[in-house]
Protein backbone atom coordinates (compact mmCIF):
# COMPACT_ATOMS: atom_id res chain seq x y z
CA UNK A 1 0.00 0.00 0.00
CA UNK A 2 1.09 3.06 -0.91
CA UNK A 3 2.52 5.29 2.32
CA UNK A 4 0.51 8.66 0.43
CA UNK A 5 -3.11 6.73 0.45
CA UNK A 6 -5.25 5.81 3.19
CA UNK A 7 -7.43 2.32 2.36
CA UNK A 8 -11.08 2.83 2.56
CA UNK A 9 -13.95 0.31 4.11
CA UNK A 10 -15.03 -0.53 0.26
CA UNK A 11 -11.49 -1.79 -0.72
CA UNK A 12 -11.17 1.59 -2.59
CA UNK A 13 -8.58 4.27 -1.22
CA UNK A 14 -8.09 7.83 -1.31
CA UNK A 15 -4.73 10.22 -1.12
CA UNK A 16 -4.12 11.26 2.08
CA UNK A 17 -4.47 15.46 0.83
CA UNK A 18 -6.75 16.18 -1.55
CA UNK A 19 -7.43 19.67 -3.41
CA UNK A 20 -10.31 21.43 -2.77
CA UNK A 21 -12.17 23.54 -5.33
CA UNK A 22 -14.80 26.15 -3.28
CA UNK A 23 -15.52 29.24 -4.41
CA UNK A 24 -12.60 28.38 -7.15
CA UNK A 25 -14.88 30.15 -10.68
CA UNK A 26 -13.95 29.80 -14.22
CA UNK A 27 -11.50 32.56 -14.87
CA UNK A 28 -9.37 31.00 -11.98
CA UNK A 29 -10.19 27.12 -12.07
CA UNK A 30 -7.79 26.08 -15.34
CA UNK A 31 -4.55 27.60 -13.37
CA UNK A 32 -5.61 26.35 -10.22
CA UNK A 33 -6.13 22.97 -11.47
CA UNK A 34 -3.00 22.95 -13.51
CA UNK A 35 -0.74 23.79 -10.24
CA UNK A 36 -2.45 21.30 -8.32
CA UNK A 37 -1.57 18.16 -10.74
CA UNK A 38 1.99 19.20 -11.57
CA UNK A 39 2.48 19.50 -7.71
CA UNK A 40 0.69 15.91 -7.51
CA UNK A 41 -2.39 16.60 -5.95
CA UNK A 42 -4.75 13.42 -7.44
CA UNK A 43 -8.36 14.03 -5.59
CA UNK A 44 -10.18 16.83 -6.84
CA UNK A 45 -13.47 18.03 -4.15
CA UNK A 46 -16.50 19.75 -5.70
CA UNK A 47 -20.14 19.98 -4.86
CA UNK A 48 -23.30 21.01 -7.04
CA UNK A 49 -24.10 23.42 -4.70
CA UNK A 50 -20.58 25.36 -5.28
CA UNK A 51 -21.68 25.88 -9.10
CA UNK A 52 -18.22 24.84 -10.87
CA UNK A 53 -18.48 21.40 -11.46
CA UNK A 54 -18.71 22.28 -15.17
CA UNK A 55 -15.39 24.58 -14.40
CA UNK A 56 -12.98 21.43 -13.04
CA UNK A 57 -14.58 19.07 -15.30
CA UNK A 58 -13.10 21.51 -18.22
CA UNK A 59 -10.07 22.28 -16.58
CA UNK A 60 -9.44 18.10 -16.38
CA UNK A 61 -10.27 17.88 -20.17
CA UNK A 62 -8.48 20.73 -21.34
CA UNK A 63 -5.02 19.89 -19.40
CA UNK A 64 -5.42 16.48 -20.91
CA UNK A 65 -4.98 14.64 -17.68
CA UNK A 66 -5.92 10.86 -17.80
CA UNK A 67 -9.21 10.37 -16.21
CA UNK A 68 -7.75 7.07 -14.24
CA UNK A 69 -4.74 9.51 -13.25
CA UNK A 70 -7.18 11.52 -10.54
CA UNK A 71 -9.93 11.01 -8.22
CA UNK A 72 -12.93 13.12 -8.74
CA UNK A 73 -15.38 13.74 -5.21
CA UNK A 74 -18.57 15.84 -5.50
CA UNK A 75 -21.81 15.88 -3.35
CA UNK A 76 -25.39 16.25 -3.59
CA UNK A 77 -26.92 19.11 -1.95
CA UNK A 78 -29.99 18.75 0.34
CA UNK A 79 -32.45 19.80 -2.41
CA UNK A 80 -31.54 16.83 -4.25
CA UNK A 81 -31.70 14.38 -1.53
CA UNK A 82 -34.76 11.09 -1.93
CA UNK A 83 -34.08 8.23 -3.63
CA UNK A 84 -35.07 9.32 -7.35
CA UNK A 85 -34.12 13.06 -6.47
CA UNK A 86 -30.08 11.94 -5.50
CA UNK A 87 -29.98 9.46 -9.17
CA UNK A 88 -31.12 12.62 -11.38
CA UNK A 89 -28.40 14.70 -9.21
CA UNK A 90 -25.48 11.98 -10.00
CA UNK A 91 -26.64 12.35 -13.89
CA UNK A 92 -26.65 16.39 -13.39
CA UNK A 93 -23.25 16.17 -11.51
CA UNK A 94 -21.75 13.44 -14.30
CA UNK A 95 -22.82 15.42 -17.56
CA UNK A 96 -21.44 18.68 -15.69
CA UNK A 97 -17.99 17.09 -14.70
CA UNK A 98 -17.86 15.15 -18.44
CA UNK A 99 -17.28 12.18 -17.22
CA UNK A 100 -18.94 8.28 -16.78
CA UNK A 101 -18.20 7.83 -13.19
CA UNK A 102 -16.88 9.67 -9.63
CA UNK A 103 -14.51 8.12 -7.12
CA UNK A 104 -16.50 9.53 -4.62
CA UNK A 105 -20.02 10.62 -4.06
CA UNK A 106 -21.04 12.57 -1.07
CA UNK A 107 -24.49 13.79 0.58
CA UNK A 108 -23.71 17.06 1.57
CA UNK A 109 -25.55 17.63 4.62
CA UNK A 110 -28.13 15.46 7.10
CA UNK A 111 -31.55 15.82 7.17
CA UNK A 112 -34.21 15.15 9.89
CA UNK A 113 -36.15 13.50 8.14
CA UNK A 114 -34.77 9.61 8.78
CA UNK A 115 -37.14 8.06 6.08
CA UNK A 116 -36.08 10.52 3.45
CA UNK A 117 -31.95 9.95 4.32
CA UNK A 118 -32.70 6.06 4.65
CA UNK A 119 -34.28 6.13 0.83
CA UNK A 120 -31.42 8.19 -0.34
CA UNK A 121 -28.85 6.06 1.11
CA UNK A 122 -30.30 3.17 -0.61
CA UNK A 123 -30.38 5.10 -3.81
CA UNK A 124 -27.00 5.76 -3.28
CA UNK A 125 -25.56 2.01 -2.36
CA UNK A 126 -27.65 1.37 -6.19
CA UNK A 127 -25.86 3.74 -8.02
CA UNK A 128 -22.43 2.88 -6.70
CA UNK A 129 -23.48 -1.24 -7.30
CA UNK A 130 -23.93 -0.03 -10.94
CA UNK A 131 -20.58 1.45 -11.50
CA UNK A 132 -21.47 5.10 -11.58
CA UNK A 133 -19.74 6.11 -8.28
CA UNK A 134 -16.71 4.00 -6.66
CA UNK A 135 -17.02 5.04 -3.14
CA UNK A 136 -20.18 6.74 -1.27
CA UNK A 137 -20.36 8.52 2.45
CA UNK A 138 -21.58 11.43 3.45
CA UNK A 139 -20.77 15.21 4.81
CA UNK A 140 -21.33 16.82 8.14
CA UNK A 141 -22.96 13.51 9.76
CA UNK A 142 -22.70 13.54 13.82
CA UNK A 143 -22.75 10.25 15.34
CA UNK A 144 -26.46 10.32 15.48
CA UNK A 145 -27.05 11.11 11.55
CA UNK A 146 -24.64 7.99 10.65
CA UNK A 147 -26.82 5.43 13.10
CA UNK A 148 -29.56 5.97 10.46
CA UNK A 149 -27.69 5.00 7.93
CA UNK A 150 -25.64 1.72 9.28
CA UNK A 151 -29.56 0.67 10.15
CA UNK A 152 -30.45 -1.67 7.71
CA UNK A 153 -28.25 -0.72 4.57
CA UNK A 154 -25.66 -2.86 2.63
CA UNK A 155 -22.40 -0.02 2.89
CA UNK A 156 -21.12 1.69 5.57
CA UNK A 157 -20.56 4.83 4.55
CA UNK A 158 -16.72 4.74 2.90
CA UNK A 159 -15.68 8.41 4.08
CA UNK A 160 -17.32 11.56 6.50
CA UNK A 161 -16.44 14.80 5.46
CA UNK A 162 -16.73 17.42 8.25
CA UNK A 163 -15.53 20.82 9.30
CA UNK A 164 -12.31 20.52 11.52
CA UNK A 165 -9.45 22.36 12.38
CA UNK A 166 -7.36 22.92 15.61
CA UNK A 167 -9.99 25.06 16.95
CA UNK A 168 -13.15 22.34 16.47
CA UNK A 169 -11.25 19.37 16.70
CA UNK A 170 -14.16 17.13 16.91
CA UNK A 171 -11.57 14.09 18.35
CA UNK A 172 -15.19 11.97 19.35
CA UNK A 173 -16.39 12.08 16.10
CA UNK A 174 -13.40 11.39 14.25
CA UNK A 175 -13.04 7.79 17.14
CA UNK A 176 -16.63 7.07 16.21
CA UNK A 177 -15.66 7.44 12.21
CA UNK A 178 -12.31 5.24 12.87
CA UNK A 179 -14.51 2.74 14.79
CA UNK A 180 -16.79 2.26 12.23
CA UNK A 181 -13.82 2.47 9.00
CA UNK A 182 -15.01 5.70 8.16
CA UNK A 183 -12.55 7.75 6.79
CA UNK A 184 -12.87 11.32 7.90
CA UNK A 185 -11.78 14.50 5.52
CA UNK A 186 -11.48 17.61 7.03
CA UNK A 187 -12.78 20.69 4.45
CA UNK A 188 -12.30 24.12 5.82
CA UNK A 189 -8.93 22.32 7.34
CA UNK A 190 -7.67 26.36 8.21
CA UNK A 191 -10.46 27.83 9.30
CA UNK A 192 -10.73 29.22 5.65
CA UNK A 193 -7.24 31.44 6.99
CA UNK A 194 -8.64 32.84 10.13
CA UNK A 195 -7.04 32.58 13.43
CA UNK A 196 -5.56 28.71 13.38
CA UNK A 197 -2.12 30.40 11.45
CA UNK A 198 -2.35 32.78 14.54
CA UNK A 199 -1.81 30.34 17.17
CA UNK A 200 1.09 31.03 19.35
CA UNK A 201 1.46 26.64 19.32
CA UNK A 202 1.22 26.52 15.41
CA UNK A 203 3.43 29.46 14.64
CA UNK A 204 5.80 28.10 17.44
CA UNK A 205 5.75 24.56 15.70
CA UNK A 206 6.16 26.12 12.58
CA UNK A 207 9.64 27.41 13.83
CA UNK A 208 10.45 23.80 15.61
CA UNK A 209 9.71 21.80 12.89
CA UNK A 210 10.98 24.45 10.22
CA UNK A 211 7.66 24.40 8.23
CA UNK A 212 4.67 26.93 7.37
CA UNK A 213 1.61 27.38 9.84
CA UNK A 214 -0.37 25.51 7.17
CA UNK A 215 1.66 22.30 6.71
CA UNK A 216 1.79 21.95 10.71
CA UNK A 217 -2.37 22.14 10.76
CA UNK A 218 -2.49 19.62 7.43
CA UNK A 219 0.18 17.24 8.54
CA UNK A 220 -1.56 17.49 12.22
CA UNK A 221 -4.76 16.33 10.43
CA UNK A 222 -2.57 13.95 8.10
CA UNK A 223 -0.83 12.25 11.46
CA UNK A 224 -4.45 11.42 12.63
CA UNK A 225 -5.64 9.27 9.98
CA UNK A 226 -7.99 12.44 8.50
CA UNK A 227 -8.23 13.63 4.73
CA UNK A 228 -7.58 17.22 4.83
CA UNK A 229 -9.19 19.49 1.50
CA UNK A 230 -7.11 22.77 1.09
CA UNK A 231 -8.26 24.82 -1.05
CA UNK A 232 -5.92 27.94 -3.12
CA UNK A 233 -5.80 29.35 -6.24
CA UNK A 234 -2.32 30.24 -5.57
CA UNK A 235 0.39 27.88 -6.87
CA UNK A 236 3.14 28.64 -3.98
CA UNK A 237 -0.08 27.91 -1.43
CA UNK A 238 -1.22 25.06 -3.07
CA UNK A 239 2.69 23.28 -3.05
CA UNK A 240 2.99 24.55 0.38
CA UNK A 241 -0.18 22.70 1.45
CA UNK A 242 0.70 19.21 -0.50
CA UNK A 243 4.32 18.97 1.19
CA UNK A 244 2.66 18.98 4.43
CA UNK A 245 3.43 14.97 3.50
CA UNK A 246 6.67 15.44 3.40
CA UNK A 247 7.24 15.47 7.90
CA UNK A 248 5.80 13.95 10.85
CA UNK A 249 4.96 15.66 14.09
CA UNK A 250 5.75 14.20 17.60
CA UNK A 251 3.06 11.97 19.02
CA UNK A 252 3.71 14.65 21.63
CA UNK A 253 2.99 17.77 19.23
CA UNK A 254 0.03 16.14 17.44
CA UNK A 255 -1.26 15.96 21.61
CA UNK A 256 -0.48 19.68 22.45
CA UNK A 257 -2.68 20.56 18.52
CA UNK A 258 -5.73 18.36 20.12
CA UNK A 259 -5.58 20.73 23.69
CA UNK A 260 -6.69 23.73 21.18
CA UNK A 261 -9.60 22.95 20.71
CA UNK A 262 -12.76 25.09 21.93
CA UNK A 263 -15.56 24.14 19.35
CA UNK A 264 -15.51 27.19 17.62
CA UNK A 265 -16.83 26.55 14.03
CA UNK A 266 -16.42 28.44 10.79
CA UNK A 267 -19.73 27.11 9.34
CA UNK A 268 -23.08 25.60 10.46
CA UNK A 269 -23.82 22.86 12.84
CA UNK A 270 -25.37 20.12 10.94
CA UNK A 271 -27.53 19.92 13.97
CA UNK A 272 -29.21 23.51 13.43
CA UNK A 273 -30.09 21.58 9.96
CA UNK A 274 -30.12 25.31 8.62
CA UNK A 275 -29.35 24.21 5.13
CA UNK A 276 -32.85 21.50 5.41
CA UNK A 277 -35.22 22.91 2.82
CA UNK A 278 -38.70 23.66 4.67
CA UNK A 279 -41.37 21.09 3.65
Amino acid sequence: MDDHVILLNDGNSLPKIGFGVYLIQEQQMLEAVRAAYRTGYRLFDTASFYENEEFLGQAIRQLGIPRDEIQIATKAWTTELGYEEVKEALRRSLARLQTDYVDVYLIHWPLRDEKKLSETWTAMEEIKDKGFVRSIGVCNFKQHHLKVIHKGHRYVPAINQIERHPLLTQQDLVAYDRSHRIATQAWSPLMRGRKVMDLELIRSLAEKYGKTPAQIVLNWDIREGVIPIPKSVTPSRISENFHALDFSLSEEDVRSIDALNVDLRSGADPDAYAFEPKS
